[in-house]
């Protein structure tokens, strides 16, 4: 595989027939009927325009190389799955996955239906890229913890038939100080998975090289931006993101349809690896077997050297002065490449950022916005910014990652994704940096605030009363707002007032009662719900008659004040008896 790696990209017209010629004949094949849903997904996917990830800047992998082996014509033959270790003979070798690979798959798939389940991510999808990138970890070549054995990396994406990405993790995932490689069996990008990177086993790492990791990342990935699997556009959109190329979602969808007729479970290190790559010009024909080696010359049986002869013979001629040998040619020496944008970036300047306050889980209205300049200030675009999120938060960009990376457009300024505060409050920050270069990036303060009500209003309007010694029917119940909209989970507190005039806790009159019974009359740590109620515990009245006070509070400022009453039910006076007429 190394040495399929180190090849660059040259694909001659003829190939690229072949492989249309392919993919076409596949997909009628796969297609029910040739007709119906499966053809028009086909259909659509031709039609497709592949379109660079708007959030990051750059594809999941680079555009690194890929295996072109496309899926046998015939479907497999689906059967049950067979335990772990247990060689399958039913079904196309090619629809074995190794065991360890597929559980990854199904565990991603079971995450992110719970935690996006708008996205409808089917495993089949992460097989379908798995077995595109990197032949399923080599054929399942893990160890019991689902890490690869040995790093599976693509070329150094050093513009030479690749991308141009420098050095962005300092060659922690791929040992290249210089330029970024694929890393891993989903082939990230050191610079996307420092923000996509996921912790799939649960180890307290985030490995490139674990499938569990790679797999929950590639989910998220796929599922970030709402993107929906279940629709053609969504789908589309989200293979082109991974890998910015037609040829390339064409032969992940023809994947996606194969596993979803059927597959099993193989042992690890027995999957089948594919043998064919974009990098190199022989896609589509399969290698004939290795050449013989050619056989030693022959010599002819018993032949001796001729006799040298000996000086001073008559018939000695004078030996020939050895002709010098030719001075080689000096190598040219290689032009010096133009400096690229990120090579000019003198520095990172805020573009007009406003200041950065919200309330605990609500987005934020602002936007970070931050431009790329030289030295002399001119404006510099397609350059990628780093935006980190770091301190004590929950906060996170819009698709729930900490981490974001977006090129500079025309006028030389990146925008951040939209922030979206978490439930801490306090303040953080958000670092903005030029990837693949050490140049003054930009900090930018962030606040988030308690979550507020400015109104609070009664649900009824009932009067509240109750006689001495005896508890009131009517529990309070009140609803708040800010600016109009619903306030929820915002804190409260109740408290019964002395007066008006007088906020101090009243100490007769009506109460609470603690979890032991005993009457209380000051309530903290409330919480209106998500339709922003409050409703109160029942309230208690004490021997003492008269008109009391209840004042409710909550962040933000909000406050109502509620009436209640305690006095002795009247008696029913007694009516007067009719008078009789004088005539009775």
């Amino acid at each position: 595989m190394a040495a399929h790696f180190g090849r660059r990209l040259r694909k001659g017209a003829a190939t690229t027939a072949v492989a249309a010629v392919a993919v076409a004949a596949l997909s009628a094949s796969q297609a029910p009927g040739a007709t119906g849903e499966d053809q028009g997904r086909h259909e659509a996917a031709g039609a497709s325009t592949p379109a660079p990830d708007t959030a990051t800047g750059q594809d999941a992998t680079g555009s690194s190389p890929y295996y072109t082996d496309l899926p046998p014509l015939n479907s497999p033959n689906p059967g049950p799955t067979s335990p772990i270790g247990t060689p399958v003979s039913r079904g196309d070798t090619e629809a074995g996955i190794p065991a360890t690979v597929l559980d990854a798959y199904k565990k991603a798939e079971t995450e992110l239906r719970a935690t996006k389940p708008g996205c409808n991510l089917p495993w089949q999808l992460l097989a379908a890229i798995g077995k595109v990138e990197s032949g399923q970890a080599r054929g399942g070549r893990v160890d019991a913890n689902g890490t690869t054995l040995g790093r599976i990396l693509g070329p150094q994406l050093d513009g030479n038939g690749f991308a141009l990405i420098p050095d962005t993790d300092h060659g922690a995932y791929d040992g290249n100080s210089q330029y970024d490689q694929a890393v891993g069996p989903m082939q990230f990008i050191p610079s996307t998975w420092a923000w996509a990177g996921r912790d799939g086993n649960i180890d307290g790492k985030k490995d490139p090289n674990n499938v569990y990791d790679a797999a929950h990342a590639a989910g998220h990935y796929l599922c970030r931006n709402d993107w929906d699997m279940s629709t053609d556009q969504g789908l589309h959109r989200a293979i082109l993101s991974y890998n910015n190329s037609q040829d390339y979602l064409d032969l992940v969808l023809n994947w996606l349809e194969y596993y979803r007729k059927g597959s099993h479970s193989v042992p690890d290190g027995t999957g089948t690896v594919p043998s064919h790559r974009s990098d190199h010009g022989d896609q589509g024909t399969r290698p004939g077997p290795a050449p013989k080696p050619s056989d030693p010359p022959r010599t002819r049986p018993h032949s001796k050297p001729p006799k040298p002869q000996q000086p001073g013979g008559g018939d000695e001629s004078p030996s020939p002065t050895p002709p010098k040998p030719p001075t080689p040619p000096k190598p040219p020496v290689p032009p010096t490449p133009p400096p690229t944008n990120t090579d000019i970036v003198d520095h990172l300047e805020d573009a007009g950022t406003a200041k950065l306050t919200t309330m605990a889980g609500d987005a934020f209205t602002q936007r970070i916005s931050t431009r790329a300049e030289t030295r002399t200030g001119k404006s510099v675009g397609k350059v990628r910014v780093r935006f980190t999120i770091t301190g004590d938060t929950d906060a996170t960009f819009s698709g729930g990652e900490t981490v974001a990376t977006v090129a500079t457009d025309g006028k030389g300024v990146a925008l951040a994704p939209v922030l979206r505060a978490g439930e801490k409050i306090g303040d953080f920050k958000v670092t903005a940096a030029v990837v693949g270069r050490s140049v003054k990036g930009v900090d930018y303060t962030a606040a988030v605030t308690a979550r507020a009500a400015d109104t609070l209003a009664r649900t009824t309007d009932t009067p509240l009363t109750c006689a001495p010694g005896a508890e009131f029917a009517e529990q309070v119940e009140v609803k708040a707002t800010y600016k109009t909209a619903v306030a929820d989970k915002v804190a409260a507190t109740a408290t019964l007032i002395k007066s008006a005039t007088d906020a101090t806790e009243n100490d007769k009159g009506p109460y609470f009662k603690d979890a032991d019974g005993k009457p209380v009359r000051t309530l903290t740590g409330l919480l209106t719900d998500g339709k922003g109620l409050l409703k109160l515990p029942k309230l208690y009245a004490d021997d003492t008659s008269g008109t009391f006070l209840l004042r409710i509070t909550t962040t933000g400022g909000a406050t109502l004040t509620v009436e209640l009453t305690v006095a002795v039910a009247a008696e029913p006076s007694d009516s007067p008896s009719p008078s009789r007429s004088a005539s009775s």
